[in-house]
């Protein structure tokens, strides 16, 4: 079984490339088969749900071809199945925007249910009633939601509640349903507007995305481009936390500084400094973190995928900080893990509350889900001694050549799969 293994206790400093937005890129590839003629997406990034959601398209005829590690070649013109119940889909969450994607295009779509990391509840159920507001007939039969429409109608929609998943997969089956669809209370954050920029390059007729009311008038059919996809911020936002944990003074490039501007804030809050550049963004530590008090919120607001990071920043902050989790309810997992390298986190409810110490400790942990457990590797690099976490299975889902990366601006990190290498790495660095 793969682990990091670390040595703390150096602060990292340098420059970091950052890499395609893995949740814009497994949306935009999913709508790249809404077309019969040739498209181009560029920037993809080499993690791993990338790749399992690459390999599902192509269990149901789509021919994709790598013209680089970052750069793919999709034809959809051979679509042989509507049925996508390849086994691995079922691990990632974004395999619900299939189900947009086919419906739009060939009014019919059975797809497994999604599984993804375990913090919380995410229940379909806004996808399932956007499709059956566009006059879908939807189902979900032995774990597969099955969908099917004579026509798909536009119509006037309100989210019940804010939901990138669904605001895409609503966008997405009514870029070709006939008539104006209205979405209202729709997600704002920066991938939603890349995947409507992305269909909308294929002629799709989409306004308002970034807003919380997109307006989509159907289009007959869509044609074929090529596009970039934009820059991750929660990689971003993972690496300028690296700074503020280890001390560090950390530039991260290829990244849009808007949408960075809430995780920017709080690191100046608890006493960083940080400076904006057209694209990159330069965190230097202070010299002592102060606390502060942070809430999880839909875009604009405070990432729910950065709430770790922050916490993990924060354990090392002077006094007592709070850290609100809004979205999931399962998102403080890695807390105990954290405590076992001397954190002082306690969890009531939906808050955590985070009293200052002066360090953590290495220690042998697991990484609970994807943001935790790079969370967790941001702690042991902060950390006196050698940590190891298990489980990076997780981390490599959203993260590309995450420990290179950190080695790239100082880190004494390895991924090993034995117990003689990571003895080996240990012996290099005592």
């Amino acid at each position: 079984m793969e682990q990091y293994v670390m040595k703390g206790g150096t602060p990292l400093c340098g420059e970091v490339e950052i890499s395609g937005a893995k949740n814009a890129a497994l949306a935009i590839l999913a709508a790249s088969i809404m077309t019969d003629e040739p498209v181009i997406i560029d920037n993809l990034p080499d993690v791993r749900d990338i790749n399992v959601l690459i390999e599902a398209m192509e269990t149901i005829g789509v021919v994709i071809e790598r013209l680089d590690l970052h750069k793919v070649k999709i034809n959809a013109g051979c679509i042989t199945s509507v049925l996508v119940d390849y086994d691995y889909i079922k691990k990632i969450r974004a395999s619900y925007y299939l189900l947009g994607a086919l419906l739009g295009k060939y009014r019919k779509a059975n797809v497994a249910l999604p599984g993804g990391c375990d913090i919380g509840a995410r229940p379909i159920d806004l996808h399932i009633k956007g499709f059956r507001a566009l006059k879908a007939v939807v189902d979900i039969e032995n774990g597969m939601v099955v969908s099917s429409a004579e026509k798909l109608e536009g119509t006037h929609i309100y989210m019940d509640k804010v939901s990138v998943g669904a605001t895409i997969n609503v966008m997405m089956a009514a870029a070709l349903a006939e008539g104006k669809t209205i979405i209202e209370n729709a997600a704002r954050e920066p991938h939603v507007v890349d995947v409507a920029n992305f269909l909308n390059s294929m002629g799709a007729g989409i306004r308002g995305a970034g807003t919380d009311v997109i307006r989509i008038t159907g289009v007959e059919k869509l044609h074929g481009t090529e596009y970039s996809i934009i820059p991750d911020q929660i990689e971003a936002g993972t690496f300028m936390f690296a700074a503020a944990v280890t001390g560090g003074d950390v530039t991260v490039k290829n990244v849009i500084p808007k949408h960075l501007e809430a995780i920017s804030a709080k690191l100046i809050e608890v006493g960083c400094r940080v400076h904006e550049y057209d694209d990159a963004v330069r965190v230097i530590a202070g010299e002592k973190l102060t606390h502060t008090q942070v809430t999880t919120l839909p875009y604009p607001g405070f990432p729910t995928d950065m709430q770790p990071q922050m916490t993990v920043v924060l354990g090392l902050a002077e006094g007592t900080s709070t850290v609100t989790e809004s979205i999931f309810e399962n998102r403080f997992k890695y807390v105990n893990e954290l405590v076992r390298m001397g954190g002082q986190v306690k969890v009531e409810g939906n808050i955590a509350i985070i009293n200052g110490v002066s360090g953590y400790t290495g220690a042998q942990i697991s990484a609970p889900d994807l943001r935790a457990g790079a969370a967790l590797v941001l702690a042991g690099l902060s950390a006196e001694g050698i940590t190891t976490v298990d489980d990076i299975k997780y981390i490599q889902r959203g993260y590309e050549h995450f420990e290179e990366k950190l080695r790239g601006i100082g880190a004494s990190i390895e991924k090993v799969d034995s117990e003689k290498e990571a003895r080996k790495f240990i012996l290099q660095v005592s």
